[in-house]
């Protein structure tokens, strides 16, 4: 029977076969040589897949990598259903003398990761709408809610998260990207944000997520899935 896990029982699940936990969402890479052999491995994937396919797998196809991302669509999470389809294109990857990974400290040129835009509003209810019309957004399968999270309905572009003040800020950038990244990642994508001339703005719900800025302000946030799960 398939069951919706914890994040951390998912991140655990799928560590040793080269995925990630990322927003709800498994995902992994696999450096190809050519768009031949990369539309080869994703038709593969697609066969092991069977009749999951369609519900659970996502796969971006380049001439230098695959980028293949499950989810248990109809749930907006993750179930051992993906689990179990994840070991299995890594098997397929792997007969096929390729590697499925996340790609840190490989040489890439970055890690797998997943970007969300957050929007500061003092009043969400009032400007979700517009958001979703002007980005011809959706809602995510059970959050319809007027405060909810938006997603591009075709799965191209970055979800949207409205994040509620307490007051007007008006000296604050009021729009900040969210970089989730692998739990492994992010000390090092952190410490490199630094060294370009970023500054730590609060670590307080670390590993969860740690803010950023840089030399004028304005921040973004390295986000993990860990420290979430209560």
């Amino acid at each position: 029977m398939e069951q919706i896990l914890s994040r951390q029982e998912a991140s655990e699940a799928v560590q040793n076969y080269g995925w990630r936990l990322l927003l709800g969402t498994l995902r992994t890479s696999v450096r190809v040589r050519s768009l031949a052999q990369a539309m080869g491995l994703a038709a593969d994937a697609v066969v092991v897949c069977g009749n999951d396919a369609d519900r659970h797998l996502r796969v971006d196809v380049r001439p230098d990598r695959v980028v293949f991302t499950l989810q248990s669509s109809d749930r907006a999470a993750v179930t051992t259903r993906d689990v179990e389809l994840a070991r299995r294109i890594s098997a397929t990857a792997d007969r096929s003398g390729l590697l499925a990974e996340p790609e840190i400290g490989t040489g890439a040129p970055r890690s797998v990761q997943l970007v969300e835009i957050a929007i500061d509003a003092l009043n969400i209810a009032g400007i979700r709408p517009f958001w979703k019309a002007v980005l011809g957004y959706t809602d995510e399968v059970g959050a319809e809610g007027p405060e909810d999270p938006l997603i591009d309905p075709v799965g191209q572009g970055p979800a949207v998260w409205f994040q509620q003040m307490d007051r007007a800020r008006p000296q604050r950038n009021r729009i900040h990207f969210d970089i989730c990244v692998p739990h492994d990642e992010a000390s090092r994508r952190i410490e490199t944000a630094l060294a370009a001339g970023g500054r730590l703005v609060s670590a307080t719900r670390a590993p969860a997520f740690w803010v950023l800025a840089d030399l004028e302000g304005n921040e973004a946030c390295v986000t993990t899935w860990q420290g979430r799960d209560g």
